[in-house]
C-alpha cells in the first residue's frame, strides 16, 4: 500500500496493493492494521454507497459537530473527487484539493473530519463507496456552496446536475463562526 500526502493536513491518498492477471484482481479495500499503521483511523462506525450519473456533483459537504472523516472510492466508474479545509483558523482554511478515483485506478481518498468533502462523475455513471468515522447526523449537516469563487476548485464539468440543497448552499464567507469547525490551534 502506498500513502501519498496531498497538499492538506491529513488529507490522503491511498493505492492499496492490488494483484491481478487474465482472470482479474484482487486488493484489500480495508485492512484496520495495515491502515491504522499508515496513519489513517480505524474506528469506522457505518459505511455508504452512492450511485450517480455522468455530471452528477454531490457536496461540498461536512458536519459539524459530529464531523465525519470519509475513506472514499469508486467501485464503477470514475469521479473527481474533493477535500475542503474549512477548519475557523487553519494556515490552509479555504484550499482544495482533488483527484480523479476510479475503478479501473483503484485509489482511494481520506478526508479528515472537518473538511468539507465533495465529488463530480465524470463517467457516464458511478458507485461511490465511503467509510465514515461518525454517523450520519441530519442536523450537524453543512454544505459550502460547490462553486464559491473564493475556494476556486476547478471541476471538470462546467454545468452540473446539482441537488436544491448543492444549488442553494452558502459560500464559506457568508458562514457564520459556529457553523464551522475550528482548528485545533483556535
Amino acid at each position: 500500500m502506498n500513502v501519498i500526502e496531498t497538499d492538506l493536513p491529513g488529507v490522503l491518498v491511498i493505492e492499496p496493493r492490488v494483484f491481478g492477471d487474465e482472470r482479474g484482481f484482487f486488493m484489500e479495500s480495508w485492512n484496520r492494521r495495515r491502515y491504522k499503521e499508515a496513519g489513517l483511523p480505524d474506528g469506522y462506525v457505518q459505511d455508504n454507497l452512492s450511485f450517480s450519473t455522468h455530471g452528477v456533483l454531490r457536496g461540498l459537504h461536512f458536519q459539524n459537530p459530529n464531523p465525519q472523516g470519509k475513506l472514499v472510492s469508486v467501485l464503477r466508474g470514475e469521479v473527481f473527487d474533493v477535500a475542503v479545509d474549512i477548519r475557523v483558523g487553519s494556515p490552509t482554511f479555504g484550499r482544495w484539493t482533488g483527484i480523479t478515483l476510479s475503478a479501473e485506478n483503484k485509489r482511494q481518498l481520506y478526508v479528515p473530519p472537518d473538511f468539507a468533502h465533495g465529488f463530480v462523475v465524470t463517467s457516464e455513471a458511478a458507485l461511490f463507496f465511503y467509510k465514515c468515522t461518525d454517523y450520519y447526523v441530519p442536523a450537524s449537516e453543512g454544505t459550502v456552496l460547490w462553486n464559491d469563487p473564493e475556494i476556486g476548485i476547478e471541476w471538470p464539468i462546467a454545468e452540473p446536475n446539482l441537488s436544491d440543497k448543492d444549488r442553494l448552499a452558502r459560500p464559506l464567507r457568508e458562514m457564520r463562526g459556529d457553523d464551522l469547525p475550528r482548528h485545533a490551534a483556535v
